[in-house]
């Protein structure tokens, strides 16, 4: 460190009764900023190499200072200029000021929350700008976002409870960049509930397409990380998905989601007949009990299925899997017959990404969505509404399961 850079630390009061303009504090102040950064990269040295400098026990140790390489950090109070030390044998790797980092810990935070609330490259470049004085490029915040990849590395591989009451899974479609071609992708995501009634979203995958094979690879990743069982799972009726679940979870009930198959029968029916067919649906879903719901189904085949027998067709081909919630209490009922929550999260990683019209690659698609679900999950502090007497209506449905 040069002479003229060092600051009086003993005296900073008589240093601040010169000063009369702005720009002389700001100057102060970058020097103390550099001071500080400077002390603290020759002390992680030292612990680095065991010895101070000039110390004799530092003789034939097999490594030993080498000079320094400059180096400018980008702060919030301007570019600071830096003599990084450095040790013969390259292995000593700054904590204060990571290798390869040029902006300050601060600035990088705050690139990554903009990033996270849907702000475009752009727009980042210029708050940054006008807010730090900093100028950043697309280059510098992508590269910054990037760490983001491996804290979802981490997020994939962290250990999950024995058993979840229940499983939502459902996928969001983002227009990627793939080969050359905007395409669309899906990113399946799964949400759990754990004992204490808590929501967590559990995983995260990118795929083209979806297969029996594609959800035996996610459940598996679930299973891996400790899951033993899932009492219920709730999806839409996803390709492959109900076989994927019964080969992982065999003892998991599957209950495909009221909603999405509604919607998926609407298709089939001209317009002026929607809501009398949508009023008979209602009978069906909406009766007390099972028997009930199939008298409802029984009349509206009669109905409708000369008509629009696709739509019927699939009312009756998956009715054991879309009346599963009959066999619980109208609490249960309400959490599973819907894959309500998992359209929420969805909703809200549009509100996210809706900058984003077109990703990049795979990745610039998983960091966007993974930043928007960790926004989400921060709100998510309370348990399922009356938790306390829906675990008990678990307990008397699944008891020796809900012990794992």
């Amino acid at each position: 460190m040069k002479m003229e850079d060092e600051v009086p630390f003993e005296i900073p009061e008589e240093q601040l009764k010169k000063m009369k303009t702005q720009e002389e504090l700001e100057t102060y102040i970058s020097k103390l900023y550099k001071h500080a950064v400077q002390t603290m990269l020759k002390a992680e040295m030292d612990e680095h190499l065991g010895y101070k400098k000039h110390d004799p026990v530092g003789k034939h140790t097999g490594n030993s200072r080498n000079g320094s390489s400059g180096k400018t950090l980008k702060t919030d109070i301007g570019d600071i200029p830096l003599d990084v030390p450095r040790d013969r044998n390259s292995s000593f790797d700054p904590v204060i000021v990571p290798k390869h980092q040029r902006m300050s810990a601060r600035i990088e935070q705050a690139i990554i929350t903009m990033y996270s609330k849907g702000m475009s490259t752009r727009d980042i470049e210029d708050t940054v700008l006008d807010i730090y004085g900093v100028k950043v490029s697309e280059s510098s915040v992508s590269s910054i976002t990037a760490t983001i990849l491996e804290d979802i590395k981490q997020w994939q591989q962290k250990p999950l409870d024995s058993v979840y009451y229940i499983l939502w899974m459902d996928g969001i479609v983002m227009k990627v960049r793939h080969n050359g071609k905007v395409i669309n992708k899906t990113i399946y995501l799964i949400i759990g509930i754990n004992r204490d009634g808590f929501k967590e979203v559990l995983g995260m995958w990118i795929s083209e397409t979806e297969s029996a094979s594609f959800w035996l690879s996610a459940l598996n990743d679930l299973k891996a990380r400790g899951v033993e069982d899932v009492l219920i799972a709730c999806t839409d009726n996803l390709a492959g998905i109900k076989q994927a679940i019964k080969a992982i979870f065999p003892e998991t009930i599957t209950q495909l989601c009221i909603v999405h198959q509604i919607r998926n029968s609407c298709k089939y029916v001209v317009w002026k007949e929607r809501k009398a067919f949508v009023a008979d649906l209602k009978l069906i879903y909406g009766a007390l009990n099972r028997q009930m719901a199939e008298d409802a189904l029984k009349d509206f085949t009669a109905k409708w299925g000369h008509k629009y027998g696709y739509a019927v067709k699939s009312w009756n081909e998956n009715w054991d899997h879309l009346t599963a919630y009959f066999d619980y209490p109208q609490e249960i009922r309400s959490l599973i017959y819907t894959t309500n929550p998992i359209e929420s999260l969805n909703s809200t990683i549009r509100k996210y990404t809706r900058s984003k019209t077109v990703f990049p690659d795979d990745q610039s698609a998983l960091k966007a969505v993974f930043l928007a679900v960790s926004n989400v999950q921060r709100k998510w502090t309370l348990p399922i509404r009356n938790w306390g007497q829906i675990v008990n209506q678990f307990y008397i449905n699944f008891e020796k399961r809900c012990q794992v």
